[in-house]
């Protein structure tokens, strides 16, 4: 059976803005037990101080989680980007001119979903600082073994989310207390918060347990080893972005001359992924013959998946929302689920996959429902007025209202495995919702021998032949491509298209905005509401 993670004797929250929990946190009677109560023996430590951080990892309302939910850390990095777009569908789907605004990179300072998503994010830092401070108020008087990797993995845990602020806004607060007053947080530069999170990291790495965390058991969803040096390569990976305080300059940092020491050894960036991609690949990871099978319902035994979201419904609050947002009302209700009709590919992934082509990718077919749509038995899915339902995938567009194919423009995501027995609406599922898997490392390896004037053409056709695909040479173009077809609905889109220097770019349906050649957009901005209540911190430039 899946461990269960959501006990929580006690969830102290604090926060350095006015947010509050989500309500199935509310809602544990034990929350009221008094503090000093949840942290009198070594396994109430492990629980309210470790395990209640992961109640945070996946989500139940919007911007909470990262991923599974809407308007949140999945959504800035997916429709933001080339690879996927919300149309608007008549009355579907404009929201305010939200789903618009996140494609066409006009977001504004004032925008709820990045407000809360900065949110989300310091609140469990927050929570994790008031961990690491509880760890070490128990080691004053304890000196339990498994105290240092008690401490490790809350240091990870933390790692992980300022990895992500890095990531969507650049120069950050750097927080390490839950009780620092407002007027002693400041900013510190990109870089300053990359070195950090890298640090912290290779610190922790040394006390965190071996073990395959999607593997049910005792480590099963937690921050092990393994998911400590993808990050590690992931790091790296876009080190030339995330050590470049000014990204409005027009001058980024070559990784030939941004220097890491692992183990003993002083390695550039480039050298730096290739050792932790092979650390991961010595913990035994390996690509899934099956490339669905990461995917499945029951997809908790895959060789390649590395860290994950645990899905439970009859255990766990975290709620999938992707395919049911995705799939045309009468599609989900064939399933017996329920839909939204809403995210489509873009046209831009469609040429990228080469779809109505005969060289059209192998894993098109994985990732989209495209053309006539069929129920679980085989049967031909209907409209309410008999026609038969068939997805256009390129009639999509920024807004089809009022058009022929209002319902049903667009190619729709595939890429799990349909649960015909999940519940609330198809949202609470059995498939893991996956953050990291081995292909990722295969790609990042192939990716940094490239840069590094190396052939990287071997780890770039493992990951292609395992769905059939051509050979292909590993060049910086080929990579980029084959990001997307590998990593379609993952989540990595955004941050690869800056990597490559082509998030700001004109595509269909977005012209390039005034000004963003400088490259203001690739991070968001600092919320304003946060902007005002600490005079301390200064806005993202092109955003004033």
């Amino acid at each position: 059976m899946k461990r269960l993670f959501v006990y929580a004797i006690y969830f102290l929250f604090v926060s350095l803005v006015q947010i509050s929990c989500d309500d199935f946190l509310r809602e544990k009677p034990r929350d009221k037990i008094l503090e000093e109560e949840g942290y009198k023996n070594l396994s109430d430590l492990y629980l309210n101080a470790v395990a209640s951080l992961y109640n945070n990892i996946g989500g139940y309302s919007d911007s909470q989680g990262l991923q599974g939910t809407g308007r949140g850390v999945y959504d800035l990095n997916t429709f933001t980007s080339d690879e996927a777009i919300m149309p608007t569908r008549g009355g579907d789907w404009y929201d305010g001119g939200f789903w618009q605004g996140l494609y066409l990179h006009d977001w504004g300072v004032n925008n709820d979903a990045i407000q809360a998503t900065w949110e989300y994010l310091y609140k469990v830092v927050v929570l994790s600082n008031k961990s690491l401070e509880r760890i070490d108020l128990y080691a004053e008087t304890h000196n339990d073994k498994e105290l240092a990797a008690y401490r490790a993995e809350v240091r990870a845990l933390r790692a992980l989310y300022y990895y992500h602020l890095v990531d969507l806004f650049g120069n950050v607060p750097l927080i390490l207390s839950s009780s620092t007053p407002m007027k002693d947080v400041v900013q510190k530069t990109r870089k300053e918060v990359f070195d950090f999170v890298v640090r912290e990291l290779q610190e922790s790495a040394p006390d965190l347990s071996t073990a395959h965390s999607n593997l049910p058991g005792a480590y099963y969803g937690r921050i092990t080893r393994p998911v400590v040096y993808f990050l590690l390569a992931k790091l790296a990976l876009n080190a030339e972005v995330y050590t470049d305080s000014d990204w409005t300059d027009g001058v980024r940092p070559n990784g030939s001359g941004i220097y890491f020491t692992v183990d003993g050894n002083r390695l550039n960036a480039w050298q730096t992924i290739e050792a932790y991609c092979d650390s991961v690949t010595k913990s035994g990871y390996r690509l899934e013959e099956d490339y669905t099978a990461n995917f499945a319902v029951f997809n908790e035994s895959s060789s390649e998946n590395i860290f994950i979201i645990p899905m439970n419904k009859n255990l766990y609050t975290n709620q999938m929302q992707y395919l049911f947002r995705s799939r045309h009302y009468n599609h989900a209700k064939a399933y017996g689920l329920s839909g939204e009709n809403g995210s489509s590919a873009t046209i831009e992934a469609l040429n990228t996959f080469a779809y109505g082509t005969v060289d059209v990718d192998p894993r098109f077919d994985m990732c989209y429902f495209a053309g006539v749509v069929y129920d679980l038995k085989g049967n031909i899915v209907k409209l309410d007025d008999g026609t038969v339902l068939e997805y256009l995938p390129w009639e999509v567009a920024l807004d089809v209202s009022n058009t022929p194919y209002e319902k049903t423009a667009g190619a729709r995501m595939k890429k799990y495995e349909v649960d015909d027995t999940a519940t609330k609406d198809g949202k609470l599922m059995e498939n893991d919702i996956v953050l990291y898997r081995y292909a990722d490392i295969l790609l990042m390896k192939s990716e940094a021998k490239v840069r590094n004037g190396k052939n990287g053409d071997e780890e770039l056709n493992r990951v292609r032949s395992r769905v059939n695909a051509p050979y292909r040479k590993a060049t910086l173009d080929n990579l980029f491509s084959e990001r997307q077809l590998e990593f379609a609905w993952e989540g990595w889109r955004r941050q690869d298209m800056i990597r490559f220097g082509r998030f700001t770019r004109a595509y269909s349906s977005r012209p390039q905005l005034p000004g963003e050649e400088s490259g203001y957009t690739t991070v968001f901005p600092i919320p304003d509401k946060v902007i005002r209540m600490n005079s301390n911190l200064e806005q993202n430039p092109g955003y004033n």
